[in-house]
């Protein structure tokens, strides 16, 4: 009978970690793929364009990739660790420092990649891209630098919520920006919104944290983290935006490049 009661039990303890987790991923799913499909849906508008601007994005989005977004997806990887850790040991204030600490040392890298965007056309053209797509690339690449320096701070917010588990103001702020993509993109209203629910909603009470000079001294520790996460993350993903740029050297890059990106 204990050993019926126990199986009963182990099974019901299964069961309901399963509903706690789904609870938590299947919001979490919707939060990624919500993200993913900005730039899907971005690419899709730009193909009504013509060959030659499908090109020009397809060429411009990968190496914004290379150089910014995976550096700082990488790096977000420390935040991740840490502030997970220092909610479960109910440090609830080092959760909102070690935060703004990433924010502030992420906006800090964003200043010396802000100058490989800005000099990107003449990069392209010395590794052997068409001088016409990476003028135009170039041109690109420099309008999307707001995004930049929106994506270091949306990547700590991200990792502060999901600390806490919470999950749904993380989906309502994905999901608004994707309904609203074009017109909202350049008042940054993912970050603005996350930052305002991390600011005023009482579930963050615990967790909020004043500003203060303490945020620069977990600098040296998130560097410490962030570097080599950063290096893992990007090593994978720069091997597959290698293939755009390998396609620029094609006879026709303009057709060759607005394929591969389809």
């Amino acid at each position: 009978m204990a050993e019926v009661d126990a199986k009963v039990l182990t099974w019901g303890s299964f069961f309901q970690e399963v509903k706690r987790l789904c609870n938590i991923a299947g919001p979490m799913i919707a939060v990624i793929l919500s993200q993913n499909l900005l730039r899907v849906s971005s690419m899709m508008m730009v193909r009504h364009l013509g060959e030659l601007a499908l090109s020009i994005s397809s060429l411009a989005l990968p190496l914004s990739g290379v150089t910014g977004f995976s550096l700082f997806l990488g790096m977000a990887s420390t935040p991740e660790t840490l502030c997970g850790q220092a909610y479960g040991a109910e440090r609830y204030q080092k959760l909102g420092l070690r935060t703004y600490t990433a924010i502030f040392s992420l906006t800090l890298v964003c200043l010396p990649l802000s100058l490989v965007w800005i000099y990107m056309e003449k990069l392209l053209i010395l590794i052997g891209q068409d001088p016409v797509i990476s003028r135009e690339a170039g041109k690109f690449t420099i309008w999307l630098l707001p995004a930049l320096f929106n994506f270091a701070v949306l990547q700590p917010l991200i990792r502060y919520f999901q600390a806490q588990s919470l999950i749904i103001p993380m989906l309502i702020s994905s999901v608004t920006t994707l309904l609203f993509h074009i017109p909202i993109s350049w008042v940054l209203l993912n970050v603005i919104l996350l930052g305002l629910y991390m600011k005023f909603s009482s579930a963050c009470s615990k967790t909020r944290a004043p500003i203060s000079k303490e945020l620069f001294h977990g600098m040296g520790e998130f560097f410490h983290f962030a570097i080599p996460s950063a290096l893992m993350l990007c090593l994978e993903w720069w091997s597959f935006e290698l293939l755009i740029l390998l396609s620029g050297l094609l006879p026709n890059p303009a057709l060759e490049t607005s394929v591969l990106s389809v």
